[in-house]
Formats: C-alpha cells, sequence, structure tokens
C-alpha cells in the first residue's frame, strides 16, 4: 500500500507539473524586459504598465468582469431553482431524463454550443454584444451550478421539510429557511465555478461577441495571432493571478463554513 501511495503521489506531481509548467513559463517572461521568450534579459514591469496604461485594454477588462459576475449572479439563481425542481420530482425516469439532459450540455463541444447559440441569436433578431454574450455565458453555466447544487440536495435529509411543515411552514418558508441554507456551500461552489469559467470562456465568445464588444479571451487571442508580445503574456498572467484569488477565496470561505458548522 505504501509503494502505491507513492506512485500516486509521484504521478500526481507528475500531472501537476505538465498542466502548470506552461502557466509559469509564460508568467516568468512577462517580466523580461526583452521583446521575446527566447532570451530573459532582465525583471521589468513595464509589460504590466502598458496594460494598465491601454484604456482599451482596461475597458475590455472592465467588460470580462461585469459579464462574469452578472452571469455568475443569473446561473447561480436559476441553476438553484433547477437542481431543487429535478431534485423534488418523483417520477425517477423523468428526473433521470433530466438530468441527463444537463450533463449533455457540460459536456458537449464549446465550438458546438457557441455556434448554436450564433444561429440563435440571429435568427431571433438579438444583436451581437454584451448582451449576447451575457446570455450565452448564463446557459452554459446553469448546468454548472445544477451539478455542483444537486449533491448537497441528495445530501439532505427529507425529515428536515416534513418537520418544517409539520410546524406550519409556507413553501416558501420552506424554500427560504430549510432548503437554501442547508445547499449554501453547493451555491457558493456553484456560483465560483460560473465566475471563473465565464471569465476563461473563449470559444462561445468568440461566436456570439460583436464588433464593438469583447473580453479579455477574445481580445489575447486576437493579440496572439497578430504576432508574439510580451503584453500578452501580462494580460495572461493577471488572468491567471485572479483567477488563483478566487480559487483560494472560495476554498476559505468553504473551509470557514465547515469549521462553523462542526461547532454548531
Amino acid at each position: 500500500m505504501e509503494r502505491i501511495s507513492k506512485g500516486a503521489k509521484f504521478y500526481l506531481a507528475f500531472v501537476m507539473i505538465i498542466l502548470y509548467a506552461p502557466i509559469f513559463f509564460l508568467i516568468f517572461y512577462s517580466f523580461n524586459s526583452g521583446d521575446s521568450m527566447v532570451n530573459f534579459e532582465s525583471f521589468t514591469l513595464d509589460h504590466y504598465k502598458a496594460v494598465f496604461e491601454d484604456d482599451r485594454l482596461l475597458i475590455i477588462l472592465i467588460n470580462t468582469i461585469i459579464v462574469a459576475l452578472l452571469s455568475a449572479l443569473f446561473s447561480t439563481i436559476i441553476g438553484t431553482l433547477g437542481a431543487i425542481g429535478i431534485a423534488s420530482m418523483r417520477n425517477r425516469k423523468l428526473r433521470n431524463t433530466m438530468l441527463s439532459m444537463n450533463n449533455v450540455l457540460i459536456v458537449s463541444p464549446d465550438v458546438i454550443i457557441g455556434a448554436s447559440f450564433l444561429i440563435l441569436f440571429t435568427m431571433v433578431g438579438i444583436k451581437l454584444g454584451f448582451t449576447s454574450v451575457l446570455l450565452g455565458h448564463i446557459a452554459f453555466s446553469i448546468p454548472i451550478v445544477v451539478i455542483m447544487v444537486l449533491p448537497k440536495l441528495q445530501e439532505m435529509n427529507n425529515s428536515l421539510i416534513d418537520a418544517a411543515r409539520d410546524l406550519g411552514a409556507s413553501k416558501r418558508d420552506i424554500l427560504t429557511r430549510v432548503i437554501i441554507p442547508y445547499i449554501k456551500p453547493g451555491i457558493f461552489a456553484g456560483f465560483f465555478m460560473a465566475l471563473t469559467y465565464s471569465l476563461d470562456d473563449f470559444a462561445v465568445t468568440f461566436f456570439v461577441t460583436g464588433n464593438g464588444f469583447s473580453t479579455l479571451s477574445v481580445e489575447i487571442y486576437s493579440m496572439a495571432r497578430a504576432g508574439v508580445s510580451l503584453t500578452v503574456n501580462a494580460i495572461s498572467g493577471l488572468v491567471f493571478f485572479v483567477t488563483i484569488i478566487l480559487v483560494l477565496g472560495y476554498h476559505f470561505i468553504s473551509i470557514r463554513k465547515t469549521k462553523v458548522g462542526v461547532r454548531k
């Protein structure tokens, strides 16, 4: 068992190195005073300074954050209600069908989803821009929230709801005072997952964005196509750091809530 444990740790460490090495390589050269990733000349913050001095990039950054926050908020609300609806279905076959349809949206290629949204928005006359990007991000984030919330609902003991009913609680009281407080960790997890997915999504956004609107992922792609620039490294590094902060924030919130629950 000890050998298996060591082998598993080695394999995990190897996978982590493969995944994170390119990211740290990219961030490392974002501090290079040179103009390429061939030779590291000296340490500088000029590329990060150039990012913050570019008004267009700052507007795109603000657009990205606004879309991420709004899409995470709306998808969390809709996804939580959807998960409650799926969990409350008494027909097992119908419940499994709805869950399977939800899972299909998660595993479907982003290119297919993005192309589908483009066709839909064109057909209904929605102008490509902020609204189309926001709707697209909400749509692909809802299944993620459902998956994050459902396990907490399945862990919940039905006797809690029965006890609330016996005490005269209305359906609204059961939802707001019993169900939602119990599944709150799943709701927070769904919100942060939707937020991070929105921040780094490219494929869907590329299809549904218009000429007058852009997000960081699309802008980074456009800049990279124009040629190698360490400004791209700086932007990518900033996005990576923001994502890490979000993940750590969710982690510490989860730990704090777990400790509070144990004390109670």
